[in-house]
């Protein structure tokens, strides 16, 4: 499909439902960690973006929310199309970024080079989208914290091996740190900093 074309068409048919329906589901989500939720609106964002991201971005991104995206994500015709759809801009600084998005297979940057949120406004950091092979059938890993009655278990495929040392990092400036959506077909989970992960052995 021309880039022009993809730039105009593949949005939410009907944008106050859809977006609706898709922010209950990352609320309930971001509410209680490890829950996996389904993203059944369907949207058709420029490649390699997957449907469920697309939707979640036109869910969370505006005018107000600059964006920042990988290598692969920048060069297609999703800033064009990010920018019609939702009024949202691309930047390359990752600290400016409210947003970020990782399509599947790209590695994810460390989560300490984007915003951090301050002590008074810890809301002011970056959430990143990461999109994964799966969010079953790969290494257990143990969440507890607010939100989960005494513990969940999720077995994403495709985080870096480093995960749990970011994560732990990530959670030692508290309030301030990075929130996760992470998306893998139609089913996503979102961890935010204030859960605990750890390896589930056994």
């Amino acid at each position: 499909m021309p880039m022009q074309a993809q730039t105009f068409s593949g949005a939410f048919s009907e944008p106050v439902f859809q977006s609706q329906a898709v922010f209950r589901t990352l609320m309930d989500c971001m509410a209680r960690p490890g829950t996996i939720g389904r993203i059944e609106t369907v949207v058709r964002p420029p490649k390699p973006l997957s449907p469920a991201a697309g939707a979640v971005a036109l869910t969370l991104c505006d005018h107000e929310t600059p964006v920042w995206l990988t290598p692969a994500l920048a060069k297609s015709s999703l800033p064009q199309w990010l920018a019609f759809h939702a009024g949202a801009t691309v930047t390359e600084d990752k600290h400016l970024a409210r947003f970020a998005f990782v399509e599947a297979g790209a590695p994810m940057p460390g989560l300490s080079l984007f915003a951090q949120g301050t002590q008074e406004y810890p809301d002011r950091s970056t959430t990143l989208v990461v999109e994964l092979d799966a969010l079953e059938g790969g290494q257990s890993l143990l969440l507890k914290g607010p939100g989960i009655r005494d513990e969940a278990t999720i077995a994403p495929i495709g985080l870096p091996e480093t995960f749990l040392l970011l994560w732990t990092a990530n959670r030692q400036g508290f309030p301030r740190g990075v929130d996760l959506v992470l998306v893998a077909g139609e089913r996503v989970v979102c961890l935010p900093r204030t859960t605990n992960i750890d390896k589930r052995e056994g």
